[in-house]
């Protein structure tokens, strides 16, 4: 791991704080390497929809950004997180709540 990178247990902790700042319910499903698990992120909208999110890194600008894996029917969401986690034992989710599909992560120290 490079200097001034979070460990992956350090960001998600820091991420649950800001979401619960700002009264988004979010809870960790699963725990990854506390070192360097990846982290996919769950935000149900609580109309049976949901939305995936995972850190992709960008070859042209050398920047990680979060996107969307999948979005659509939570079951189908759900099933996918299922798929993501067979191929990455190490991976982290975190499932929120937001009827707004407030997920925070486009906030500054969260993109990258």
């Amino acid at each position: 791991m490079s200097a001034g990178r979070l460990t992956a247990d350090l960001w998600v902790r820091a991420y649950l704080k800001r979401l619960e700042l700002a009264h988004i319910p979010a809870y960790v499903t699963r725990r990854g390497n506390a070192d360097a698990g990846a982290v996919l992120v769950k935000c149900a909208t609580l109309d049976g929809q949901a939305r995936a999110y995972q850190r992709s890194f960008d070859l042209m600008t050398g920047a990680r950004e979060w996107m969307v894996l999948i979005e659509g029917p939570e079951r189908e969401v759900d099933d996918s997180v299922r798929k993501q986690i067979s191929f990455d034992p190490d991976l982290w989710v975190i499932e929120l709540e937001s009827r707004e599909g407030r997920t925070l992560l486009e906030e500054e120290g969260l993109k990258d």
